[in-house]
């Protein structure tokens, strides 16, 4: 049961890799990587903990699940925010620069502390990225920029967790 759920989290992560074509809506990527990754818990509480190369790859593919699974999710949770009836919003999509790179490091940073025991470092991250933020928050387009900030960085944080939760539950 160990493969079956690593090869659902790994598919959890490959669905978000692959760029959606015209005919699939835009949602659909992020609701299967969603639904792969409750497949893989639901099977991942059933198993026995993983030891030797089963434990290497599972901390290998929760990490890669965590990071590259977060993405769609991200940008659907940010197209439902702005959904105000408007084919345009008025804010720009993008006031904060450099957002999907920070935020694939800070998804990486958050599953490699919460699967070494060290959940301070979720703190230490979430700290790090609101002090270089800080100047942009302040700016002249502060209010986009803060909503973009708490909305990303809550769903970007929320998906490694529970991406490290069938993680862990394999590894314990």
């Amino acid at each position: 049961m160990i493969a079956v759920t690593l090869i659902l989290l790994g598919l959890s992560a490959t669905v978000s890799v692959f760029p959606a074509r015209a005919s699939v809506p835009r949602w659909a990527p992020a609701a299967l990587s969603l639904t792969l990754l409750a497949s893989a818990a639901a099977v991942g509480t059933t198993t026995d903990p993983a030891r030797g190369f089963a434990l290497a790859a599972t901390y290998v593919v929760t990490v890669l699940a965590a990071v590259a699974g977060g993405s769609p999710i991200v940008a659907e949770v940010f197209r439902l925010a702005r959904r105000d009836g408007t084919p345009h919003p008025d804010t720009p999509a993008e006031p904060l620069h450099g957002g999907r790179t920070i935020g694939v490091l800070e998804r990486t940073a958050v599953a490699a502390s919460i699967l070494a025991g060290w959940p301070e470092g979720i703190a230490i991250v979430l700290a790090v990225k609101g002090l270089a933020r800080y100047p942009e928050l302040r700016g002249s387009q502060a209010s986009a920029a803060s909503e973009q900030f708490i909305i990303g960085t809550f769903t970007s944080v929320m998906w490694a967790v529970a991406v490290c939760g069938v993680g862990q539950a394999l590894a314990t």
